[in-house]
């Protein structure tokens, strides 16, 4: 059993907590909001009142925040963590920011003598709640090893993908190629369905194809085609279009700085964007279904 902080009790940090402690491990959480500190508590994790009591007595403390300042302030602001982190400590960020921040944050705690990895995560708000989660890890072999012992209680899988930052880059990478992927699937359902398919058949004929993907596996973004995925619950419950314009923004700012192209990132990062902007933010990314609707059905 280890003795764990964690702070950051989101749609995905709350659940995540929570298969810690189902685990068998001690976890000392920290939040700004009152009802997610009290789903915490009910699911057997003890509260923090400041932020710095996640560090008592902990093996490790997992952040799960949404962007780089969030995870700057904590870490290393004038108040931050670094100060009073032991350095028997490990500190595992699964937060999606830029590889550049992860860096620096790795730099300065490994200045300070405390062992750091980057491990965004994949698998969403479902992943999270069932346990499943796969784990993109950036930093030494040796602290990637380590945190098993805890990643190993909230997901499935877990990669090392390089030094400090790699997680992050492999991470956009990731959602880059999933959010282009949403697009494709939901513009050919469209089309099928605007020349009078029956997506649920239209999509089977596509799994059995060359177009089959991942969002035709387990997350179709039709309507009533799949009973368990956000677009048959109004698209609420999911990976929000605002976290997806999010880190496809991450993508291309990585993509500028090493030269990169991608094109059809920096497509769809536009689509994301206007969708967010039309009001559908906090919608599951797969909502892009509805902006692609026949403009005679709209």
């Amino acid at each position: 059993m280890a003795t764990v902080g964690f702070i950051g009790l989101g749609n995905m940090g709350g659940p995540m907590a929570a298969n810690l402690v189902k685990a068998g491990h001690r976890v000392t959480v920290f939040d700004l909001s009152e009802e997610a500190l009290t789903q915490a508590e009910a699911a057997g994790c003890q509260r923090a009142k400041q932020l710095v009591e996640v560090c008592r007595d902990a093996d490790f403390v997992i952040s799960m925040l949404p962007a780089d300042h969030h995870v700057e302030g904590v870490y290393l602001g004038e108040q931050g963590l670094q100060h009073r982190l032991d350095k028997s400590t490990l500190v595992i960020d699964c937060s999606t920011i830029s590889a550049e921040t992860a860096r620096k944050l790795g730099a300065e705690l490994a200045a300070a003598g405390i062992a750091f990895i980057d491990a965004p995560v994949s698998g969403g708000v479902g992943g999270a709640k069932a346990g499943t989660l796969t784990f993109i890890c950036g930093g030494a072999e040796s602290s990637v090893e380590r945190a098993r012992e805890v990643l190993n209680a909230m997901g499935k899988n877990v990669f090392r993908a390089g030094d400090a930052g790699a997680g992050q880059v492999a991470k956009i990478c990731n959602n880059m190629l999933l959010s282009v992927l949403m697009a494709g699937t939901s513009e050919a359902l469209q089309l099928g369905i605007a020349h009078g398919l029956d997506p649920q058949v239209l999509s089977e004929i596509m799994l059995q194809s060359s177009g089959r993907n991942w969002t035709l596996e387990v997350y179709n973004p039709c309507p009533g085609v799949m009973d368990t995925v956000p677009s048959s619950n109004g698209y609420q419950g999911g990976f929000m279009v605002d976290l997806m314009a999010k880190d496809l923004g991450l993508a291309q700012q990585a993509a500028l700085r090493s030269g990169a192209s991608t094109p059809m990132g920096s497509l769809t990062l536009n689509l994301y964007r206007s969708w967010a902007q039309l009001g559908h933010g906090r919608e599951d990314f797969s909502s892009i279904f509805k902006y692609v609707t026949p403009a005679t059905k709209k």
